[in-house]
């Protein structure tokens, strides 16, 4: 953890303990990110301002192979086809999404280092108007060159939990966050892992990185291991008030699974690994277009994709998909704060730097 010399020789008595931590805490995960062309941010704003989110997504899920070392069992990628999708078709779905609302765009898969091409595809994202992240669960996370990545990735999330069987890699954290890159863990948490999350935050926020707590969702053909949701929601809210700028769970994520209709939205697209949209969710498993050769924003102003959206609507499947349930608390006033806080000093310092 950074330490201030200020608090440290002659302390203020009106500074508390907790001050400390939490400013050292706000200091140290000041920004690692790439400030995107103004006119990107400046579309971004028009698109939430007079859309809301309803019509264009601004996160992108790009899974680009369905290739794993796992078979997690809350999962069902691993029991399908083996894709991966060519390196020219990667990047024309990378330039498509460049030219459109997405603001920031995960690589995804299946494990997205295994994809022969990732460098080149990693390095075109970079040069796309978004930010990129990354989404592994490799054991080997050191042994990859991230001192020449790091470049090109803003958010580096590592999958890390019971179902990856891959809970060493938390002993890795503190080497991974000197590299330039904003860190996070996705956890899946299953029923019988829920005793483990304060623990896990813990190491988390040890490490200077970010904790993202998630329910297993429940997929066709996957184990149903969603955890009890209120207990759930209990121990995440308070592991979020105990850490503040390492849980990033959004409480509006809680109470968008319990509604009846309209929890979840179409702020957020999902790319299979073969180029295709999944629209209007992952859930129904349904693939609208093809991404190598349809225009994104044509099909979104398109009365098919509308049509979509309304199904959406009116969906009273709780499923609890993090990504689709989550995500549209970044574009309401009142819920925005509490989903950006964890990340607003790395943006902050960038901007100002």
């Amino acid at each position: 953890m950074l330490q201030l010399s200020i608090f440290h020789s002659a302390q203020p008595l009106f500074l508390s303990s907790v001050v400390q931590i939490r400013l050292e805490a706000v200091l140290y995960i000041f920004a690692k990110v790439k400030t995107l062309p103004y006119k990107k941010y400046a579309r971004t704003a028009w698109n939430l301002l007079s859309d809301g989110g309803r019509t264009f997504p601004y996160y992108a899920s790009f899974k680009v192979t369905s290739v794993c070392h796992f078979s997690c069992s809350f999962c069902n990628i691993w029991k399908g086809p083996k894709e991966t999708l060519e390196r020219d078709d990667a990047l024309k779905v990378l330039k498509n999404l460049g030219r459109s609302s997405i603001f920031l765009t995960s690589l995804e898969g299946g494990e997205p280092l295994l994809h022969p091409h990732i460098e080149d595809i990693m390095e075109e994202a970079y040069h796309q108007p978004f930010y990129l992240m990354l989404t592994t669960s490799q054991r080997d996370l050191l042994d990859y060159p991230w001192k020449k990545w790091e470049k090109w990735v803003d958010f580096l999330e590592v999958s890390i939990d019971e179902g990856h069987r891959n809970l060493e890699l938390f002993d890795m954290l503190p080497e991974m966050s000197k590299h330039d890159m904003v860190i996070s863990v996705q956890t899946v948490v299953r029923a019988q892992d829920q005793a483990d999350m304060a623990r896990k935050t813990a190491l988390c926020a040890k490490s200077g990185c970010k904790i993202l707590l998630m329910p297993a969702v429940e997929l066709e053909g996957a184990k149903h291991d969603f955890p009890e949701f209120l207990s759930f929601e209990r121990e995440v809210l308070a592991l979020k008030k105990k850490y503040p700028n390492t849980v990033i769970t959004p409480r509006a994520y809680f109470r968008r699974v319990r509604m009846k209709q309209g929890g979840c939205s179409p702020t957020s697209i999902i790319v299979n690994s073969d180029g295709s949209l999944y629209y209007p969710c992952r859930t129904l498993e349904r693939k609208a277009v093809n991404l190598i050769d349809t225009d994104l924003m044509e099909y979104l102003r398109s009365k098919a994709a509308d049509s979509c959206r309304h199904e959406m609507k009116v969906c009273e499947r709780a499923c609890g998909w993090y990504q689709y349930f989550a995500t549209p608390g970044f574009l309401n006033p009142i819920e925005f704060w509490d989903a950006f806080r964890p990340y607003s000093g790395d943006f902050v310092r960038n901007l100002v730097r």
